[in-house]
């Protein structure tokens, strides 16, 4: 038996539009042709193939047979990749980026960055996105050594040369701890009542940071490089520390958490920057995104006004040997 023969993309479009529109007159009408020319390209491809896609005796109209329903599958497959092709390479001659390697601060609030990556996904289906989450100067840092081509970072207080910055808003960092740790059921805390606790503090990985603390009181200090990780702990009551408001807001509802009053570390807006190499600007996607951020950002924090209260979450502590934040 001889191997079938490779049809052309042509014949699957016809097949396709016969198999939707379920007559060759049907498909016919869709791509502007005589039915002459659909049934003959129908034939010619049953005759490539080796089988019959359709039964036309038993009804007035074309049937899928079994092998029709199963090539069909395949069809459909073939053709969405050829489109899928055919929209990469037009996109890559207007300019348009094959890939996006984005850096996102884990401070970042999870809505936000669903609400980025599925508007990105509707908006440019062709290019591909590489996702990587840091914290602190790690951010930067993959974007400074080319890991990442666009970064949202937090507030960058260090000399960095290179990156062009655009801020995007900001996040509330808060002091929580579980409902029965000392400093939770002490209510108002006195000045320094942090430092006798063991304080969970997200470290940087990078170098970029290193000597310096953020928002860090405790003498006693657990390093994470994980917020998931840190997040758990406080909820089982293991130390204190700082999370972003969205990520603990239905934990504070549940009472799981409560916000520490503590007069040297209440907290206050985590800025986010989003970033980019000066030599190598975004292209039209990697722009977009940024675009989309800070779209984010005016349109729903920019409603807001920020507490009196809250204070700079990066107070300088004396610098230590590990970077971190907390």
């Amino acid at each position: 038996m001889n191997a079938p023969g490779t049809p052309t993309f042509d014949q699957l479009r016809v097949f396709l539009a016969v198999a939707d529109a379920g007559s060759f007159a049907g498909a016919a009408r869709r791509l502007g042709r005589a039915t002459s020319v659909i049934s003959y390209a129908i034939a010619n491809l049953e005759a490539q193939l080796g089988v019959s896609l359709f039964d036309r005796a038993s009804s007035k109209t074309p049937r899928l047979t079994d092998a029709g329903t199963a090539v069909l599958a395949e069809a459909r497959i073939v053709a969405g990749g050829l489109d899928g092709l055919r929209a990469k390479v037009q996109g890559l001659r207007e300019g348009l980026e094959a890939e996006v390697h984005l850096t996102l601060d884990v401070m970042l609030p999870a809505d936000r960055v669903v609400d980025a990556l599925k508007a990105f996904q509707a908006a440019f289906p062709t290019v591909t996105l590489r996702l990587y989450v840091e914290a602190l100067g790690a951010v930067a840092d993959m974007v400074l050594t080319r890991k990442a081509s666009i970064g949202i970072s937090g507030p960058m207080d260090f000399d960095t040369d290179g990156l062009e910055r655009i801020e995007v808003g900001f996040v509330e960092l808060i002091p929580v701890a579980a409902p029965d740790h000392p400093l939770a059921r002490a209510g108002r805390n006195p000045p320094g009542a942090g430092r006798d606790h063991v304080q969970l503090v997200l470290t940087d990985r990078s170098t970029l940071t290193h000597g310096s603390e953020y928002a860090v009181l405790g003498t006693r200090t657990w390093r994470l490089a994980d917020l998931g990780s840190k997040h758990m702990l406080l909820r089982e009551g293991i130390g204190w520390g700082n999370l972003p408001e969205p990520m603990v807001r239905e934990d504070l509802a549940s009472g799981r958490l409560v916000v520490l009053d503590l007069p040297d570390c209440r907290g206050g807006p985590y800025r986010l920057q989003a970033i980019h190499r000066t030599d190598t600007p975004p292209g039209p996607a990697g722009s977009w995104l940024i675009s989309r951020f800070l779209h984010q950002a005016e349109t729903v924090q920019g409603a807001h006004t920020r507490p009196a209260s809250a204070s700079r979450p990066d107070r300088r502590e004396p610098p230590s040997a590990q970077t971190s934040e907390g």
